[in-house]
């Protein structure tokens, strides 16, 4: 009998170890699927300092500004080309500028912009046109100049007008 007495002992023994055993398991497993309830469930981040912060009363933040178009003059220049017949192009073109307030700027630099766009031109052979890639480099040399001639003087506390492409409508070599 005090053999059967033992057994029920061990067995007793051996459930209340699996009841730890559950404990142990379970609970971080609960606590993992709390957590994850509250994350997903959006109140988890902004306890912790994540999310947006709190609206006050301050007004709201402006609309994203869209950028504004500003048509350049027809641009009519030689080429540098070799040989006797000279070679001509032929340019309609389109500022894009970050704010459609900067365009009394981009009107005011019109004298320089059309300086340095057209020593440019000038200083181009026909040959470097040729293809997307001339096309695409020409677009970036020009937004370059752009981008100096619409710069306000040194010493200005104006912000500087942003000169974001420049647009081809019409590129004809001749």
């Amino acid at each position: 009998m005090a053999a059967a007495a033992e057994m029920a002992e061990q067995g007793a023994a051996a459930k209340g170890g699996g009841r730890k055993k559950l404990i142990l398991l379970g609970a971080p497993l609960l606590l993992a699927g709390i957590g994850a309830g509250l994350w997903f469930g959006g109140i988890l981040p902004p306890l912790l300092g994540m999310g947006p912060p709190p609206a006050s009363g301050a007004p709201a933040a402006e609309a994203p500004r869209r950028p504004a178009f500003f048509e350049m003059p027809e641009i009519v220049t030689n080429l540098n080309a070799t040989g006797r017949r000279p070679v001509f192009v032929k340019l309609r073109s389109k500022l894009e500028i970050g704010r459609a307030e900067d365009a009394a700027a981009v009107q005011a630099a019109m004298p320089r912009l059309l300086d340095l766009f057209q020593t440019h031109l000038r200083e181009m052979r026909p040959e470097e046109l040729r293809g997307s890639a001339g096309t695409q480099r020409l677009r970036e040399e020009l937004r370059a100049r752009a981008q100096i001639a619409v710069a306000p003087p040194a010493g200005s506390t104006q912000p500087a007008p942003q000169v974001l492409d420049v647009l081809f409508l019409e590129i004809l070599v001749q």
